[in-house]
């Protein structure tokens, strides 16, 4: 089993959260002021630098209005 931080589904499930916070017009800095944290947390988390644990997951979900069961079940989809 290959690192999950360059497993394809991870990545697909990070162009989602990317695509989310663009859709709801959203910066980076938006995003990473809404979370608490430093703007380059944001870059990493999208870049696939820095891989998001489960809770952060959800805080993520949640700062961007988007169902983290999506999120889930998208992956759950691509796994096949």
């Amino acid at each position: 089993m290959s690192k999950t931080l360059h497993a394809p589904e991870y990545r697909k499930l990070i162009e989602w959260l990317k695509a989310a916070r663009i859709e709801r017009g959203l910066t980076m800095r938006d995003l990473a002021a809404e979370l608490g944290v430093p703007h380059s947390y944001v870059g990493k988390v999208e870049q696939c630098e820095r891989k998001l644990d489960v809770l952060e997951y959800v805080r993520y979900c949640e700062a961007l209005g988007v169902s983290d069961c999506i999120g889930l079940s998208f992956i759950k989809k691509t796994l096949g």
